[in-house]
This record gives structure tokens, sequence and C-alpha cells, in this order.
């Protein structure tokens, strides 16, 4: 649909129709050629802005999908990286397109819910990108607080975080309708497939956050652009360990 190569409407729609887990181990192998990983732009922009903030010995990338944030990492730390995703196709994918080196460090995959994630406090940077509309907004804490207990003390999470769209503006409408349609067809069909987008709003989550035990301060990609009001169309939310 997207690319010659690309999956195609069906093949979309069946994912649509499918679980969460059992969606994303469908799309796996063509996910990369979709407009939905993640840019190589924005993960450029992340790494230099928390490149100063280091250095990192280990690093976890949750829910990690085909393995952009994994790449990002394997630039910060210098030991050990690993993702974790509840998505055995998708950690297939990341397998194949995040290979180990031997001048760089470990890499690692690890199948697991983010909300019950099988570490202890042993990573000193935590990432995630474009994987929060999965969840509810009750799940939110517990993925939180998950992320916090991976962390040793003073470790980093980190995460790009959009400006919302003026209101009234074209992309305004089509997220509106793309979750009005996602609650509608959850309300219809089961399994349900959760991704929404206008349920990750920044006052609540930085709420959350300090509720996980974390401080947290916004950092602007300025490279990305400013909004018409100037502020920035993109800034990387860092939540530190106390």
């Amino acid at each position: 649909m997207f690319t010659p190569k690309g999956p195609t409407l069906r093949e979309l729609a069946v994912q649509a129709l499918s679980s969460i887990e059992h969606g994303y181990d469908l799309l796996a192998p063509k996910f990369d050629l979709t407009p939905f990983r993640t840019p190589g732009y924005l993960l450029d922009a992340v790494v230099e802005a928390v490149r100063p903030l280091g250095p990192f010995r280990t690093g976890l990338d949750v829910c990690c999908g085909t393995g952009a944030g994994v790449g990002a990492l394997r630039q910060l730390c210098d030991e050990r990286v690993i993702g974790v995703d509840f998505s055995a196709g998708m950690l297939a994918a990341a397998r194949e397109a995040q290979p180990a080196a031997a001048d760089g460090p470990a890499v690692e995959f690890v199948r697991a819910d983010a909300r019950r994630l099988p570490f202890g406090p042993v990573h000193d940077l935590a990432t995630s990108f474009g994987a929060f509309g999965h969840f509810l907004p009750g799940e939110r804490p517990a993925l939180f607080a998950q992320t916090h207990a991976a962390l040793r003390p003073g470790g980093l999470f980190v995460f790009p975080f959009p400006a919302p769209p003026p209101v009234g503006s074209r992309l305004y409408w089509a997220l509106w309708a793309f979750d009005a349609g996602m609650r509608l067809r959850n309300a219809l069909w089961h399994p349900t497939f959760v991704m929404y987008y206008r349920t990750f709003r920044l006052p609540d989550v930085l709420a959350e956050l300090a509720d996980a035990g974390f401080v947290t301060e916004l950092l602007p990609l300025t490279e990305l652009g400013a909004r018409p009001d100037g502020g920035p169309r993109c800034a990387v939310v860092v939540a530190r360990k106390e």
C-alpha cells in the first residue's frame, strides 16, 4: 500500500482486525516499509540531545518493535543494549535489522510485556519510540513504574514528545478521526487493538512519571523546527530516577 514491497491494503486490514500482539506478528516483515516506523531524523535528533547527558553503559529500549530505537541506543551505550517487545515477529525482525557487531555494545532481545519487565535496576538509560499509543491511560502507571524499576539510581528514561497539532488543523482532525474509528472498531470487534493518538497528553504523562518516582525535564529538539507560536515542534522528555 505504501511502497511496492510494503503491506497491501488487505494485509493491513487483517492486521487491524487482530490483537495487538498477533497484528504486529503479521506486520513485522514489512513494518519498516510503512510510515509507522520511527523516522531516522527523529532518532538522530534524540541521540544528539541525549548524548551529553551520558556516559551510559547499558540501555533498554521498551517496546522495541523492529529495532529502530535499539540502533539509537547502540550509539549511546558502551556495554550492552536490550530491546524488549511482546511480539515475537517484531523481535525476529529486530534481530535481523540489528545484528551483533564486534566493535560495539552487546545486543540482546527479550520477549516480555512492558507492564511486567523481567529486569532489576541495572540499566543507565531507557528509551521508547512510538509505542505509547498502545497503552490505555490506566495502564501507563504500571509501564512507568516497571521502567523506573529497571533503571539504576540516576538512570534516565527518555522519549520524544511531538507538540500537539493546532486545534482545527488537518492533522488535528485526522488524529481525532483515527481515534474515533479505533474506538468504534473496539466496540464492535474483538480482540481489541489499542492504538490511540490523542490519549497521551503531556501534563498527564509528567504527573504519572512523577508518581512513578521520576524527576522530569523537557529538551527541545530545535533542529526539527518550530511551531507558529515559536515553541518546538518536538521535545525530548528526560525522566531521571532519583
